[in-house]
């Protein structure tokens, strides 16, 4: 779908330009996994699969750079929040997304109990009280917005959980545009 190549584009960008910033650290050609071509025929689900591969893969390039405190929590708020979007709290979804945090590859900078500490702590009061906990959820978020870098690694993030099934969800994506909101990013920038 077109939209899933804006996202592309734009997540393509976004990678290029830490790139660069990155780029006096001597780390170059950092290109990704053999799917660094434009999308050329596939199905959506295809381009959707790239799209979650190229933000996982820029979320990578900056793990040095991705080690403080408001991007862990921001993060498993955010997490929290795509696992809830539908504002229902299955077990299962619960799990996969805690696993998918657990093994995610930026996230590994931070102990795991940290991790599965905050994120239950945002799902159990989502579970509770969604608007409260929706609320709470993105205060969390919002204190990343001081690191445009950060900020944008949480939605980053986000999109990487919410698309890990090949799907990302209408209910997800409003929550990834609440997240871009609070964070001072426009929606547009990731296609929203």
């Amino acid at each position: 779908m077109a939209m899933w190549d804006r996202i592309k584009d734009q997540a393509k960008g976004l990678q290029q330009q830490a790139q660069g910033m990155r780029g006096a650290g001597g780390q170059g050609g950092h290109g990704g996994h053999g799917g660094h071509g434009r999308p050329g025929g596939g199905s959506a689900g295809g381009s959707k699969a790239q799209l979650v591969n190229t933000l996982k893969s820029q979320l990578t390039s900056l793990k040095t750079e991705l080690k403080s405190g408001a991007y862990r929590d921001a993060s498993m708020a955010m997490c929290a929040l795509v696992a809830a979007a539908d504002g229902n709290v299955d077990p299962a979804e619960r799990q996969h997304v805690e696993s998918l945090v657990l093994h995610n590859d930026v996230l590994q900078n931070f102990p795991p109990e940290q991790l599965r500490q905050r994120f239950n702590k945002h799902v159990d009061q989502l579970a509770f009280n969604f608007q409260q906990g929706k609320a709470e959820a993105l205060q969390e978020i919002a204190k990343a917005a001081k690191k445009p870098t950060e900020a944008r690694a949480v939605v980053q993030t986000g999109f990487v959980v919410a698309g890990a099934d090949g799907y990302i969800a209408p209910a997800e994506e409003q929550v990834l545009r609440e997240a871009c909101s609070v964070l001072g990013l426009p929606a547009q920038e990731f296609g929203l």
